[in-house]
């Protein structure tokens, strides 16, 4: 049913925890399964320098949460801003149809810890 990565970053999460006085924080979920993420960013500049999550989900949640703050650690802010549902998923090798609304969330809470940073910065 899951492939070997989601199994490897649902049992190996990666980058769990917060950031404290994060610049950037995002939090999205799905009312219907229960799945709430929250992501956390360290921007510097326009460089993710740390990135970290805590989700209270399924296995296949905690995946797409772990995969998606591998995908955007050290990149730009423009580099996150394009990964979609669909990368996160592909990343994964794949979800089985059930679950693809799990690397939904994961992409929208970057991109809403992305839109609190950009939000931050203009009332500075």
């Amino acid at each position: 049913m899951y492939t070997q990565k989601v199994m490897d970053h649902f049992t190996n999460p990666r980058n769990v925890g917060e950031i404290p006085n994060a610049n950037g924080i995002g939090e999205v979920g799905n009312a219907v399964c229960g799945d709430i993420m929250r992501i956390y960013l360290d921007i510097d500049g326009d460089i993710i320098k740390d990135v970290k999550f805590k989700t209270f989900g399924c296995g296949a949640a905690v995946a797409t949460s772990s995969m998606v703050t591998e995908m955007v650690k050290g990149k730009t802010i423009e580099e996150a801003l394009v990964i979609s549902n669909a990368a996160v998923a592909e990343a994964l090798d794949g979800l089985p149809p059930q679950k693809m609304h799990c690397s939904n969330l994961a992409a929208d809470a970057l991109h809403a810890a992305i839109k609190d940073y950009y939000e931050k910065q203009q009332q500075k």
